[in-house]
């Protein structure tokens, strides 16, 4: 696929192929949400240089408006794309188990508690979503059966 795009673009990923997609592991309805994408940003209707001076909820708002982008992929995009410092990822299994884990929490700790305690570490929950994360990898697979 490479060979074919050479430079990955909006437009160069619309003259990929579905057997192309399939060959690079995208499912069939990743592939129709990439092409999506492709022509949302291509059309105007996603203008990502314009996002970037936009506040979180409305970057957020903007990019779960497209189909196939949710609150996960949005929370990734801030985080690593525009490096915002204050997103907790709450539909991040890892970040959440993680966190249950450090902190000793039952399975059944609410969304809404788990949201509480992130909001203690504003405004740099993006670096202790990271910590978790690598908490996360780093710990035995023992301890992670529990949660």
């Amino acid at each position: 696929m490479r060979q074919r795009v050479h430079e990955i673009t909006p437009e160069r990923v619309l003259l990929l192929t579905d057997e192309e997609f399939k060959a690079c592991y995208f499912s069939r309805q990743k592939t129709t949400y990439t092409k999506y994408l492709a022509q949302a940003i291509i059309s105007g209707q996603l203008n990502l240089t314009g996002l970037e001076q936009l506040p979180d909820d409305v970057i957020r708002a903007k990019l779960t408006a497209l189909k196939g982008i949710g609150n996960w992929t949005a929370d990734v995009y801030l985080m690593f794309v525009l490096q915002h410092a204050d997103i907790f990822p709450i539909g991040d299994l890892a970040a959440v188990n993680a966190l249950k884990r450090v902190k000793g929490l039952p399975k059944e700790t609410t969304r809404e508690q788990l949201i509480a305690i992130a909001e203690q570490w504003a405004p740099y929950k993006t670096v202790a979503s990271m910590l978790l994360w690598h908490y996360y990898l780093s710990a035995p697979r023992a301890s992670k059966a529990g949660v």
